[in-house]
């Protein structure tokens, strides 16, 4: 595992120290390969600190998954914000965000999809990635009502969006979108082929 710097702790919120550390290290080496004692030890805390916050290193990580999708919501969020008016518009914006936050983040966006990130043994992580998911549900919505997107089961509208998004962003960070492939611009043409089938 690559060398990342170490934290020395001194006082305050160890916690977010952890936590600090511990991302730091996901995203020098794009994985969780560390265990808690590795932690402990670039936080420069004792090797039993972390357990007065987290039970073991899998409540860590999710922990990290659940900040993960916080993050990624506020770039999804402030992107479409600043997408225009339409909803067209706006999905292929906060898309773009997801993607980009993908590429910017490949080791954490890993892991928030992982199977250690188990969403059911964690309601705050389900619950983070529920609100994030909410994003798209409502832009499909408001899509509907204004009579841009198809007005078939949201849930179908849903499952297709975030299929596509999501293996997008996979692909991306996997390094397979090469242009010889899939064009110079594949993700704005898979986005606007997906958009034909969601409007009207």
């Amino acid at each position: 595992m690559p060398e990342t710097k170490d934290r020395p702790y001194h006082h305050g919120d160890l916690r977010r120290a952890l936590i600090d550390t511990a991302l730091a290290m996901l995203a020098a080496d794009q994985n969780w390969a560390f265990t808690l004692r590795e932690v402990a030890r670039r936080t420069g805390v004792s090797h039993a600190a972390p357990y007065k916050h987290f039970r073991d290193r899998e409540s860590l990580l999710r922990e990290l998954a659940r900040i993960g999708f916080i993050r990624l919501g506020q770039a999804m969020t402030a992107a479409m914000s600043a997408g225009g008016a339409c909803v067209r518009e706006k999905f292929i914006a906060g898309a773009q965000a997801c993607i980009g936050f993908a590429l910017c983040n490949p080791g954490l966006y890993r892991l928030m999809f992982s199977a250690d990130a188990d969403k059911t043994a964690d309601r705050p992580l389900h619950d983070a990635a529920m609100e994030t998911f909410r994003i798209l549900l409502r832009l499909l919505q408001e899509g509907q009502i204004r009579g841009s997107f198809r007005p078939i089961a949201i849930n179908a509208l849903a499952a297709a969006s975030w299929a596509q998004v999501h293996g997008l962003a996979m692909l991306a960070i996997s390094g397979q979108l090469a242009e010889e492939k899939v064009g110079r611009e594949p993700v704005r043409a898979a986005l606007d082929v997906l958009l034909d089938g969601l409007c009207c």
